[in-house]
């Protein structure tokens, strides 16, 4: 069951704590900026089948995808999420950098800016200030239709920016992720450039650069935002509910394996802190086992195991 919980108006749930406001003028091209990396891998795909009909998905594309999905995608939830989000773990400083490198290639924000957004929904969960709450707008079914959408890509384009000074403050004082912060941009052309340098080299073609760069790069890139910003609405409203928590929190198996682990979000909204989110029998967790080979290797040390009796 659900607790009763506040359903805020779009004007209302806003930060308690906001950044400085940015010129009207930055804050559009940011808005530009947001928009073609959520619509441009979509309208890239279709240009690319268009042009390039006919033409099979090679099988060193597939493979070049799945280990930059899972690069980035485990810089996102083991380093960007379990580590310097919550502090599931104490890594060595080489991995500390490592995995807020491998985040930014994900291309879902600095790792400042991604981890005061997350610790903001956190103290917020699904309350007036939750910046992606699929129940901003009410419970019934066009308002979660309309909810959902909005903490799918819809709070990507709202000014309401999350304080880092206020939510992040130790990310902000940490000089090596300072620097990964400002290096973003750079790290996010890389998350392209990469692919279609690998696919030149493979292949001596520019169809064959062009390709991986689609493959490996664009749609890549776009399975990885959709399956991120599926905890932030599809695990707000839809899956079991494991542990009591006062949010709408779910776990939803069916993202587990693509999600990495992620998407056991009802056990991670009721323990934060754990480095691993899957602690129930079953639950899959595959960010889990690489927190566990750092352990081994003594690349990470102090980590957060669950200590959770079966349900």
């Amino acid at each position: 069951m659900h607790s009763t919980l506040l359903q805020p108006s779009p004007a209302s749930a806003v930060d308690p704590c906001p950044a400085a406001g940015q010129p009207p003028a930055v804050r559009r091209n940011q808005q530009a900026l947001t928009l073609a990396i959520v619509v441009g891998p979509a309208v890239a795909l279709l240009l690319t089948v268009m042009l390039l009909w006919g033409r099979a998905l090679d099988l060193t594309d597939v493979l070049l995808g799945l280990v930059l999905y899972l690069v980035s995608g485990f810089g996102i939830t083991v380093g960007y999420h379990r580590l310097f989000t919550h502090g599931g773990f104490k890594p060595k400083r080489i991995l500390k950098i490592a995995l807020a490198v491998a985040g930014s290639l994900a291309v879902e924000g600095s790792v400042t800016s991604w981890v005061a957004t997350h610790r903001r929904h956190h103290m917020f969960s699904d309350q007036a200030g939750d910046p992606h709450s699929p129940h901003r707008y009410g419970s019934g079914p066009l308002a979660m239709v309309r909810g959902l959408l909005f903490s799918h890509v819809g709070w990507l384009f709202s000014s309401d920016v999350s304080n880092s000074d206020r939510y992040a403050p130790d990310i902000v004082r940490d000089r090596d992720l300072q620097r990964v912060s400002r290096l973003f941009p750079l790290l996010a052309l890389a998350s392209l450039a990469l692919p279609f340098g690998i696919g030149y080299a493979l292949s001596g073609t520019l169809i064959g650069a062009l390709m991986a760069l689609v493959w490996a790069g664009l749609v890549r890139m776009a399975l990885l935002h959709h399956v991120t910003w599926s905890i932030n609405s599809l695990c707000h409203a839809f899956g079991r509910r494991s542990e009591g928590t006062a949010d709408h929190s779910h776990n939803l198996w069916v993202l587990s394996v693509v999600s990495l682990g992620e998407s056991w979000h009802n056990v991670h909204h009721a323990h934060p802190a754990w480095a691993r989110h899957g602690a129930r029998p079953g639950m899959v967790d595959p960010s889990a086992w690489l927190i566990r080979g750092f352990e081994r290797l003594g690349w990470a040390t102090k980590v957060r195991w669950p200590d959770l009796a079966p349900a």
